[in-house]
């Protein structure tokens, strides 16, 4: 088959949350994901157009941007008088970006005569990427009006707002029945793509984690619009059968280069955190259980606390484990590249492997993180970063002594984290021969981490915090203060990642 020389569109990205660079609860700044980190090694570099959401701290809610707004309003610690007027701060807030993700504060239309290069969207699952349209998007918000209440204070139907931006941003008619591999199919026939990622597939296993409910999809879900599936992860067979029809669609598209990621583990994220029973039994493999990332070791209760089961969260790896196989072997048959993101994130659980990691981090980011004055401290001795996958954690001095890879809602990258993931693509890229004339900016991506060079100081009172309300005073007010915290606790670390079913 004849192939012009030079594609006009040197990167475009067909995924889900990680592609769009969703971190801390929501997709705020689209510049700062890893796409957009490879499209600045190119030289000259190509035009990559993605959607923005950086109004009213993203959606459903950019978590570090909304604590960085009470530090600024109450200061650098919050005394337990303060607990209701914070309540109140925090609500009108969110009020405020539910308003305006609902479209009731401006026309969130955008003028373009092209879809963007980055297709990807939060909880998109494999066949959302032919099933979900704006149109279809468009009528499920209109059929499900917004529940109004006392804690309905995130934006409803975010996912479905989202799409509808990313599929058809004018919100017009020309494309409202788009989805993101017809927009894909668009672009190469309007110049033709040279670098096709498709990004898909996390979504499909992580609801069990996320809901820590181990729920197997069953036929209907294959073809089911995305909120009438009751599934949290898929069976094997069934995912071998999506990710056959993906294959298809994606080949007829006619890419010059497809590159596809491995699925890594969905219970090394800090979104669920593992607890023993016997708290004095060394952390190494699996735990007993896995909980919310905000209940602490002592504070767990299996009657109280919900949770998966060791035997659980193997099941689940076990089923990645078939995932990433059909993965590699589809990849083969359509001669597709593979990412190892699954190899790489296993080498970097430090807590699953006793503090100790299977997989350094590149050397050219360690001198980075050494030149940096604001984590020139995250490098040892041995000349080792010292960043994980646990939750953030702050020390004495205000500055990051753990984690660095997973943002607040404990899930996502950090921007550091996104950079890490560039360099995987990166590095597999260029052995399928793609030519980059630059190295990551590895300078640019640290600076760009105000969580780890910057983090806010409410991050060391968190867990002094929770402790604090986990005491039960009684008096009136402090209740109705506690009550509206952990109300909006839950909602953020919860209701702004469920959606990835």
């Amino acid at each position: 088959m004849f192939r012009k020389k030079n594609n006009k569109h040197k990167l475009v990205v067909i995924g889900d949350s990680l592609s769009q660079g969703f971190n801390n609860g929501g997709i705020y700044r689209t510049d700062i994901n890893f796409p957009s980190f490879l499209a600045d090694c190119f030289d000259p570099k190509p035009t990559f157009d993605q959607p923005n959401f950086t109004a009213q701290a993203g959606i459903p809610i950019n978590l570090e941007v909304l604590i960085r707004g009470l530090q600024d309003e109450f200061g650098d610690s919050i005394e337990w008088t303060e607990y209701v007027p914070v309540a109140s701060h925090t609500f009108k807030t969110l009020k405020r970006i539910k308003k305006y993700w609902e479209g009731r504060m401006k026309d969130l239309s955008v003028e373009r005569s092209a879809p963007f290069h980055n297709q990807a969207v939060w909880g998109f699952a494999i066949n959302d990427s032919w099933i979900v349209t704006e149109r279809k998007s468009r009528e499920y918000i209109k059929q499900n009006k917004e529940d109004f209440s006392v804690f309905g204070v995130l934006p409803e139907n975010a996912k479905y707002t989202t799409s509808r931006l990313v599929l058809n941003p004018t919100l017009g008619n020309e494309f409202q029945e788009n989805s993101q591999i017809d927009n894909a199919k668009i672009l190469q026939e309007d110049g033709g793509i040279e670098n096709l990622i498709v990004c898909l597939g996390h979504n499909n296993a992580l609801g069990a984690v996320v809901n820590l409910d181990l729920v197997w999809s069953e036929p209907k879900d294959l073809v089911s619009f995305t909120p009438h599936r009751n599934h949290t992860i898929y069976r094997p067979e069934h995912f071998e059968c999506e990710y056959k029809e993906l294959a298809e669609r994606i080949s007829k598209i006619g890419a010059q280069r497809v590159f596809v990621p491995t699925i890594p583990y969905p219970t090394i994220p800090p979104v669920i955190r593992g607890v023993n029973s016997d708290l004095s039994k060394k952390s190494f493999g699996y735990f007993d259980y896995y909980t919310r990332f905000w209940i602490w070791d002592e504070d767990f209760d299996p009657d109280k606390h919900p949770f998966l089961t060791q035997d659980e969260a193997i099941q689940i790896d076990m089923a990645v484990d078939e995932f990433n196989s059909i993965i590699r072997k589809i990849a083969r048959e359509y001669g597709w590249n593979v990412v190892p993101m699954a190899k790489n994130v296993a080498g970097m659980a430090n807590r699953r492997l006793g503090g100790e990691l299977l997989r350094g981090y590149p050397k050219e980011f360690v001198e980075a993180l050494k030149r940096n004055p604001d984590t020139s401290h995250l490098v040892n001795n041995r000349d080792e970063a010292m960043i994980s996958t646990e939750f953030l954690r702050l020390n004495k001095n205000k500055k990051i002594y753990k984690g660095g890879i997973f943002s607040l809602d404990g899930l996502h990258p950090t921007t550091i984290g996104y950079g890490l993931m560039a360099n995987v693509y990166y590095l597999t890229m260029m052995q399928a021969g793609v030519k980059f004339q630059k190295r990551l900016n590895w300078d640019r991506i640290i600076a760009e981490d105000s969580l780890i060079t910057d983090p806010p100081v409410y991050l060391s009172e968190l867990r002094s915090v929770l402790g604090f309300l986990a005491l039960g005073n009684q008096e009136r007010f402090f209740k109705l203060g506690k009550n509206i915290l952990t109300q909006v606790l839950e909602k953020i670390s919860t209701a702004t990642i469920k959606n990835h079913n």
